[in-house]
C-alpha cells in the first residue's frame, strides 16, 4: 500500500480487520491484558479506525489511544510520522500513550492508564468557577476543541510519549 496515496474508509476498515486477525506477538499479549474490561474496568478496542488512523488500542471512555512501538518505529522517518500522528490526535482531544514493546507489562499498563484516568476524573470533577455546579458553563473540549491532559511520565520531550 502506497503511504502517500489517500486510502478510503472502507479500505481502512478492511485493513484494521486484517490487523486484528494477524496481530504481532506483542499486540496479542497486550490484548490479553486489555480485553473484557480486565484493566481497571475499562473497555478497549483493538486496531480501531480513529479520524483516518488505525490505532493499536482505544478506550472511548477516556479518549485514550495506546500505541505499541517495536522495531519498525525506530527509523527517523517513522519517528517523525509517529510524532505528527500523536500531535494530530492530541489536538483532536485524545490522550496518546506510546509504549515500547519491551516495556509492556500489566503493571506498567495499569500505572499509565491509571494516571490518565485519575487526571481525567480530577479535571472533570472540579467545581465551576461560578459556583453553579457547571450550569450554563460549557466545559473545555466541547464544540470540536480538544482537551490536552498532561500526565506525568506519558509524554516525551520530542512529542513521543514513551510508557
Amino acid at each position: 500500500m502506497d503511504p502517500l496515496r489517500p486510502v478510503g474508509i472502507r479500505q481502512k476498515i478492511a485493513l484494521a480487520r486484517r490487523l486484528r486477525r494477524e496481530p504481532t506477538p506483542t499486540e496479542r499479549h497486550a490484548w490479553s491484558l486489555l480485553r473484557d474490561c480486565q484493566l481497571l474496568g475499562l473497555k478497549f478496542r483493538r486496531q480501531h479506525v480513529l479520524h483516518g488512523f488505525i490505532v493499536d488500542f482505544y478506550c472511548a471512555e477516556l479518549r485514550l489511544v495506546l500505541e505499541l512501538d517495536g522495531h519498525p518505529h525506530d527509523g527517523a522517518g517513522q519517528a517523525d510520522c509517529d510524532a505528527a500522528r500523536t500531535a494530530w490526535l492530541e489536538a483532536a482531544g485524545y490522550t496518546v500513550i506510546r509504549m515500547r514493546n519491551r516495556d509492556l507489562t500489566r503493571q506498567r499498563l495499569e500505572e499509565l492508564v491509571g494516571r490518565v484516568s485519575r487526571a481525567k476524573i480530577s479535571s472533570s470533577s472540579s467545581p465551576s468557577p461560578e459556583g453553579r455546579g457547571g450550569q450554563g458553563v460549557r466545559p473545555e473540549g466541547r464544540g470540536g476543541q480538544g482537551v490536552r491532559t498532561e500526565v506525568e511520565g506519558v509524554r516525551g520531550r520530542t512529542g513521543r510519549a514513551w510508557g
